[in-house]
Formats: C-alpha cells, sequence, structure tokens
C-alpha cells in the first residue's frame, strides 16, 4: 500500500507546528513513511528534503521561561496566561538591561528576546501550548512497533475477473422509507437508490475509475462527525479496554490497556493532559485508530460506513459533481488547504442536500472496507463492500490488519484530495491529527 498524499498530508500538518525537527526525528518521519505509507526511503527523503522542515534542536519554551511541563497542568487557563506573562516580563527586561555583552549561549540579546516571545505566544495560546507539549514528549514521532512480517505485507494477489455490470433494470426497486423519519437521534436518511461511483475527471486517480453504476440499500447516517465530546464519553464509560492507563505520562502506549497491534504511538494524542480540552469539545475527534472508531460505533449500536454508502451521502443526491455542493470549491465551503491549521467545529460550514456537514475537508474519515487500489474494476453494483460482508468484518474487526478505506480529504487536503471522489487508505492501527469518523445505521 503506497500512500504518498497521505504522508504529504502528515508533512503539511506537522510543518504548521514545527518546522524545526532532531535528527532523530527526521529518522521517525523516514520511518513512518515506510512502515505507514509504502514509500522507499529515497522518496521518503526527496519529500522531506523538499517540505521546509529544518534539522536542528526544537526549543523549549517552558524552559526558556522557567517552567517545566508539569507545573501547568493543574493551573487554570486564566493563571497560566498570568504566570507566563510574568515571566517574559522579567527575562525580557534582563534582557534589555544586558546591552551588548555576548550571552553564553551564542545568540544576541536581541535573538534571545525574539525567542522570548515565541516562548510567550505560544505558551499562553492554549491550543500552541498543547501541540508544543506534545512536540516536546519523546513519543512524538514514534518508531513503528515490530510487526510481523505478514502483516507489513500485502497479501498474495488473487485473481479476481471483473464483474459484468448489470442492466440498469436489474437493479433493485429502492424500498419504501416514507414510513421513517427524516432525521433520527443525530441522523439523517440517506434513501435507497442508485448513484455513479468514481470519477473520470482529470484530477482522477487511478483508483477513482471507472465510474460505475452502484446500487445502495437506504441507510441513516451521522449528521455531523463524531466529536471529542461524545468520544471522551465514550473512553470514560470504557476505560479499562480504551484509553491509556497512564493518562498524562504517555512515554510508552505499549503500556496501554489495549493490546499496542490496535493503535500506534500517537493514539489519543489529545489526551496528554488527561482530558480533551474544553474548547475544542465540539471539534471532531482526531488521532483515533479505526480499531478505536469501530469499537466506538458498536458501544452506540451502530458501524461504520462502507466506502460505497460514505461516498452516496457525499454527493448529496447530486450528480457528476465534484464536490458535495457542486464543482468548485471556496473556503466558505469546507475547512481544507491549511486555512486555519487545525480542524474547525462541526458543522461550521453549510450541509449538503441530504444535511450532512462536512463530508469533505475538517477531517478523513475510517469506512469499513478494505484498502483495494483496484477494485473498481470489480467492484459489484450491488451494496459494494471490498471485504468480507458488512456482519463479518463488524463483528471480526479485531483480528482485521489490512489497511481500511479513508475519505473525505481533511484541513490539510489540496482542493482535489477533497473531491467526493478521491480515495485513500491507512493500515487500521494508524492515527494522525486529521483524521476521523462518523458513523451509519442500516435500515
Amino acid at each position: 500500500m503506497r500512500d504518498r498524499d497521505g504522508f504529504l498530508d502528515f508533512i503539511n500538518a506537522f510543518i504548521t507546528v514545527s518546522p524545526t525537527i532532531s535528527n532523530e526525528q527526521h529518522k521517525r518521519l523516514l520511518n513512518r513513511a515506510v512502515q505507514h505509507h509504502g514509500l522507499s526511503i529515497d522518496e521518503a527523503t526527496e519529500i522531506l528534503n523538499n517540505s521546509g522542515l529544518v534539522i536542528g534542536e526544537k526549543e523549549n519554551y517552558f524552559e526558556v521561561l522557567g517552567f517545566s511541563i508539569a507545573e501547568f497542568q493543574n493551573e487554570s487557563e486564566s493563571d497560566i496566561v498570568a504566570l507566563v506573562n510574568a515571566a517574559h516580563e522579567k527575562r525580557y527586561r534582563a534582557s534589555l538591561n544586558a546591552g551588548g555583552r555576548p550571552r553564553l549561549d551564542g545568540r544576541t540579546e536581541e535573538q534571545w528576546r525574539n525567542t522570548l516571545n515565541q516562548a510567550r505566544d505560544t505558551l499562553i495560546d492554549t491550543d500552541k501550548r498543547i501541540t508544543h507539549t506534545a512536540m516536546l514528549q519523546d513519543d512524538v514521532l514514534p518508531l513503528t512497533e515490530d510487526i510481523p512480517d505478514e502483516e507489513l505485507s500485502p497479501p498474495e494477489p488473487t485473481v479476481s475477473l471483473p464483474i459484468e455490470p448489470i442492466p440498469e433494470e436489474q437493479f433493485p426497486t429502492p424500498e419504501s422509507t416514507s414510513h421513517l423519519p427524516s432525521e433520527q437521534d443525530g441522523m439523517i436518511l440517506i434513501p435507497g437508490g442508485t448513484f455513479d461511483m468514481g470519477s473520470d475527471d482529470s484530477e482522477a486517480n487511478d483508483d477513482e475509475k471507472p465510474v460505475h453504476r452502484v446500487y445502495v440499500d437506504s441507510f441513516y447516517m451521522d449528521k455531523y462527525p463524531v466529536t471529542e465530546a461524545e468520544f471522551k464519553e465514550f473512553i470514560e464509560a470504557n476505560s479499562e479496554s480504551i484509553r491509556p492507563t497512564k493518562w498524562y505520562e504517555w512515554n510508552d502506549n505499549r503500556d496501554s490497556t489495549i493490546d499496542h497491534i490496535y493503535h500506534d504511538a500517537d493514539y489519543l494524542r489529545n489526551l496528554k493532559m488527561s482530558i480533551f480540552p474544553d474548547y475544542n469539545a465540539n471539534h471532531p475527534v482526531t488521532w483515533v485508530s479505526w480499531y478505536a472508531a469501530m469499537a466506538y460505533a458498536q458501544w452506540v449500536g451502530k458501524r461504520l460506513p462502507t466506502e460505497a454508502e460514505w461516498e452516496k451521502a457525499a454527493r448529496g443526491g447530486l450528480t457528476s459533481q465534484k464536490y458535495p455542493w457542486g464543482q468548485s470549491i471556496d473556503k466558505s465551503k469546507a475547512n481544507y488547504n491549511l486555512t486555519f491549521n487545525k480542524t474547525t467545529s462541526v458543522g461550521a460550514y453549510p450541509a449538503n442536500d441530504f444535511g450532512l456537514y462536512d463530508m469533505v475537508g475538517n477531517v478523513r474519515e475510517w469506512c469499513l472496507d478494505k484498502w483495494d487500489k483496484g477494485f473498481y474494476a470489480k467492484s459489484p453494483n450491488i451494496n459494494p463492500i471490498s471485504d468480507d460482508s458488512i456482519i463479518e468484518v463488524t463483528e471480526g474487526f479485531k483480528d482485521i490488519y489490512t489497511s481500511r478505506v479513508l475519505r473525505g480529504g481533511s484541513w490539510v487536503s489540496t482542493p482535489e484530495n477533497v473531491r467526493n471522489a478521491y480515495r485513500a487508505g491507512s493500515p487500521p492501527f494508524f492515527t494522525c491529527m486529521n483524521i476521523g469518523f462518523r458513523c451509519v445505521r442500516s435500515v
């Protein structure tokens, strides 16, 4: 599984919060490219060399202002701001009084004052402080766990003949949904029927071809991606089975109560400070593996969507359109292309014609299916899934190790990568700052 776009998305997001990396982090990024994204060392090196990342030692802004990370753990936001401003003022004034004397660290006093300003601005901004704290941890870019070769290597290819498309008149007649509510428990009814899946536009990748007509049964889909507040409820109700036991230490996720094969070391990274920040409660949850998304879905009596269900829902009933609302995109329609350099609250942009929000942009979304780049050439026409049946996948998900489908693009994605038809995939243990999910329920 080669996922160059996924690695580029990760680097684009990473560079917004840490333009400087250590030699060890550089090695770990190369390791991630090979193990998680299927790239060669040469290809990963070329990407990193062209990314603008600078190899050097990271500045610890807590130490710059005379603090340790632990000192901030039990302080309110207002107290943190007061402490930071007081420490900054003291050191800034001392630097001004120092005149032109040389500093022991080799910097000029003007350079030191610039660093003091950067430290203050980072630590008084909650988003930046949490990100900076995470960047200072030893597991920011962890070396990939040793995984058996059979789990890292793609399965032996099997001979599979293309499935002959069936005539239009042989598609099922959609069941009546007139007796069902159009919205129920935060979910939107997506009526059954056919749609043209895939794309043959100029931007389309080979894995989006050929365009093929697909029938999907009716289903309900979450109006929004699952939020941090919703996932927090799940964690609190399942504390012995889903979250790391050492919330604030976070030195090694192998200490987690979840077996390490079900996540990488960035799993639930937003929980480093023991809770999801309240100000992000309505943002989509991120840093969740496919396994965690599957577990959550089961807990709420739902499941992840198949890739076909996801694309039918994203298109909103429109035909042959690139995006959920039409043929063009701008930054009033979705959170993409580093507009805010982070996720935004769900529902901040207009819904599509089905009434679904954030189907593209904000976060990429896990789907039920196995990632199969050539699936469209052999896809069934009725309720397709590139794996075993829906029941077999949902009931046996802990025994699945093949890569899973990701759809929708995210806040770091280019316009081409937030199209309805854009496809990607990642290993089921993989987590990232721009990957979330939403759930469906069969009718």
